[in-house]
């Protein structure tokens, strides 16, 4: 019974990414009507669930830090996409898109993520114990990151509003990849121990006695490579189809614009979201950071280089700026960031507040 269920299970992720594929092909720049919307985001969710097994059967096969890192990257490929690809079509509309976006990433996986990985450890093994090392250091580049790419923009006085001149975006950019290398570099390469699942004594786990299944095969592991990269390309054509009705929507509930950031967002990062939860399931709760904080960093790191880069033929305005409110909401999750990981363990009340400053920003999304 267990090996048809695996079986079935097997053919599923192998069909989805296709034919999802096939309807990202149907519906190219076509002007959809209201159930098609809903057929192609049936597709989008499968194209994404597709996408967490295919990236877990890599990360099996490479093994961690490794694993989170292919996914990472992998998300973040489909919100660059996804950003450039709307603020292409957006004209000044889409002047604030990259900042909507990747400032919710920022609050998505660096409170949402990270505080539901840390509440559902602790509630079934009381506390949540993880690598303080690595994880400091995860979020040290992303509060730099985040404020020379979106704080100093507000304060700087070369181009009017919120905006960086292009000297300043050039270095932005270049600084975002540099600590973005700098970051990998350290974490697959010079202190991989660092980012490693630790068992609740705080000893590096080495095995992968937890690990149900033996790692796939070379040709397995390929073949999920390319069934990963077609399932990323689907979820980036579908969410393109379905963001005009996003934005009909958010125009028609008379919303900010700034929730079509927030909605892409949440839409992109469900697949970390799942693998997260599932790595926190079993007491690998850093697995889940380095999920969380690494999608956080990509996002920064590889976001904002793509969209200085495309600001040379997009005819639209680039506001990379934050708000006062902004600015306050990533203070916080910073300040509660560095003393929720100092401790090297944190318990359900530190996941709880994560999540407090997540609604805080989605309610200000919303009624700002």
């Amino acid at each position: 019974m267990i090996t048809k269920l695996r079986a079935a299970s097997a053919q599923w992720t192998l069909v989805v990414p296709v034919a999802a594929f096939v309807v990202l092909v149907l519906t190219w720049h076509k002007d959809l009507p209201g159930w098609v919307v809903g057929v192609v985001a049936v597709f989008l969710i499968g194209a994404v669930l597709a996408a967490v097994h295919h990236a877990e059967v890599i990360a099996h096969w490479t093994g961690e830090p490794f694993g989170s890192l292919v996914l990472a990257v992998a998300v973040t490929v489909i919100e660059v996409a996804l950003i450039v690809t709307l603020m292409a079509d957006g004209g000044d509309k889409s002047a604030t898109l990259a900042r909507d976006t990747v400032f919710a990433a920022v609050m998505i996986t660096c409170n949402g993520i990270m505080g539901l990985s840390i509440i559902v450890a602790a509630l079934k093994y009381r506390t949540a114990v993880f690598n303080a090392e690595g994880t400091g250091t995860a979020l040290a580049c992303i509060a730099t990151l985040a404020t020379l790419s979106m704080v100093l923009p507000t304060f700087t006085t070369s181009t009017p509003g919120p905006q960086f001149s292009t000297t300043q975006l050039g270095y932005a950019a270049t600084a975002s990849l540099v600590v973005y290398g700098l970051f990998v570099t350290t974490q697959t390469l010079r202190h991989r121990d660092y980012f490693l699942p630790v068992t609740p004594e705080g000893k590096i786990r080495r095995d992968e006695d937890d690990d149900h299944a033996s790692p796939p095969t070379l040709r397995a592991a390929g073949v999920s490579l390319l069934l990963l990269a077609v399932a990323l390309v689907s979820v980036v054509g579908l969410a393109k189809g379905v963001s005009p009705t996003i934005e009909s929507a958010v125009d028609s509930a008379g919303l900010p614009q700034a929730v079509v950031g927030v909605v892409i967002a949440m839409m992109v990062l469900l697949p970390e979201t799942i693998a997260a939860l599932r790595s926190a399931v079993r007491n690998r709760v850093q697995t889940s950071l380095n999920l969380a904080l690494g999608s956080a960093l990509a996002s920064i790191g590889l976001t904002i280089p793509a969209v200085a880069i495309a600001s040379a033929w997009l005819s639209g305005p680039l506001v990379l700026g934050l708000g006062p409110s902004h600015m306050v909401l990533l203070t916080l999750t910073v300040v509660l960031g560095t003393l929720t990981v100092i401790p090297r363990r944190a318990t359900l009340l530190q996941g709880a507040l994560h999540l407090g400053v997540l609604a805080e920003f989605v309610v200000l999304a919303v009624n700002p």
